[in-house]
């Protein structure tokens, strides 16, 4: 099941995505945001009967979820994004917050930030929390608490993140727009195996990143498990899973300018196109 939501910024209307066709999903909830997944939202509209279809042709889409709780990253995850960092994989999963404003849709223009010089893209696999998550007793609990898994760009400030950082990276993540998502969360019995995705990204039509999550060093269980013995992950929180190797920091492609397009891609979560401009 593919949920999404569809019209102006601050004024999206909840949607049902199946076999081609569009749902209204207005008469079961207002918005795709903490309420509905506590409440069982998923299910309700899968158990949904006599949803109105409407026509979205020409309608901007927004990000699946409305502004989150929290959104937890995750640094360094895939081994060979580490190396071309200039650091060693981590032995425990490397975490920073990344400000819950800075969410757009998967085709709305990204700004870059004024002074940067060094502007960033990065595929991810999101996650997204529909279970209150608090000291699971192990990582087979954790996908029980997934109500479903966007298409995530976790668009970075190289120089903002880590020469300006004072020690932490969210300087350089927290920018306005650094978060395109979408156009879909996509419910986990879609997904056969979180860790067999294929995710991709090109800039102006030319490939960066070709790799698949299962080169994640801490998979998605795992990672939900870890987080919940340090905070508590409610319902509509991201999680942002790290990103492979072929980024602008590794020194072999130019940073993001004016003009630029991104694009992003996962198998089975959709694709994005966020066109740069200036802040």
């Amino acid at each position: 099941m593919k949920l999404m939501r569809v019209g102006p910024m601050g004024a999206e209307k909840p949607v049902l995505y199946t076999e081609g066709r569009h749902f209204d999903l207005s008469s079961i909830t207002a918005d795709l945001d903490a309420a509905f997944f506590a409440s069982d939202g998923v299910r309700r509209v899968r158990e949904a009967t006599g949803l109105p279809e409407i026509d979205i042709e020409g309608q901007r889409i927004g990000a699946p979820i409305a502004r989150p709780g929290v959104i937890l990253c995750v640094g360094q995850n895939y081994a060979a994004h580490a190396a071309e960092s200039g650091a060693e994989p981590p032995t425990v999963p490397i975490v920073f917050y990344k400000a819950p404003n800075t969410v757009v849709g998967p085709f709305d223009d990204v700004l870059i930030p004024r002074g940067s010089a060094k502007t960033d893209w990065e595929v991810e696999l999101g996650v997204v929390i529909g279970r209150r998550a608090r000291y699971l007793s192990s990582p087979d609990e954790a996908l029980a608490h997934i109500a479903g898994f966007v298409l995530s760009n976790d668009v970075s400030e190289r120089d903002f993140q880590l020469d300006q950082s004072g020690g932490q990276w969210s300087k350089g993540k927290s920018c306005e727009t650094f978060q395109p998502l979408g156009p879909w969360l996509v419910t986990p019995d879609e997904i056969v195996d979180p860790q067999a995705l294929g995710l991709r990204s090109w800039v102006n039509g030319e490939a960066r990143q070709d790799s698949s999550t299962k080169d994640m060093i801490f998979d998605v269980a795992y990672l939900v498990w870890h987080l919940s013995q340090y905070t508590v992950l409610d319902p509509g929180d991201l999680i942002n899973t790290g990103t492979p190797q072929g980024v602008a920091l590794s020194g072999r492609f130019p940073y993001l300018a004016p003009g630029d397009v991104m694009e992003v891609e996962i198998d089975g979560l959709g694709r994005q196109r966020s066109a740069l401009r200036s802040a």
